[in-house]
């Protein structure tokens, strides 16, 4: 059986939303962006690499959130989807429905909303009843 290979989460932050900045607006970006302000839209990566996203203590997001890779310590209002793996640091604060792949939660991280795992494609398989002869 092969697996779907994970991409290598962005290393590098190409854009930053420092400490007192504002947004109102959908953000899109490739690569990697760091959140120290506040977002009031949604937050998606686009492309053909993956995209990180680092939302840091200070910051706040309101909106959806779709990105393969995502680290949280601060506040995210709305849902999340993170294709690949999800970091939740220990002063994230999530207030709505969580889609992952991968879950790394620390001590101390808030979910409120449902965790919900999209693994690897499910497939259904049918059982049939075997019949007597």
């Amino acid at each position: 059986m092969f697996l779907k290979k994970q991409g290598k989460p962005q290393s590098r932050i190409d854009s930053l939303i420092g400490v007192g900045t504002r947004i109102e607006g959908d953000i899109t970006f490739t690569g990697g962006l760091r959140i120290d302000g506040e977002v009031r839209g949604n937050v998606r990566a686009t492309g053909d690499q993956p995209g990180t996203l680092v939302i840091s203590e200070q910051a706040r997001v309101e909106g959806e959130i779709h990105v393969s890779h995502l680290v949280v310590n601060g506040t995210v209002i709305g849902p999340i989807f993170s294709s690949e793996f999800l970091e939740l640091q220990p002063r994230a604060r999530v207030t709505g429905d969580v889609q992952y792949n991968s879950l790394e939660m620390h001590l101390g991280a808030v979910v409120q909303g449902r965790l919900v795992h999209q693994g690897a494609s499910a497939k259904t398989v049918e059982l049939k009843l075997a019949s007597s002869n």
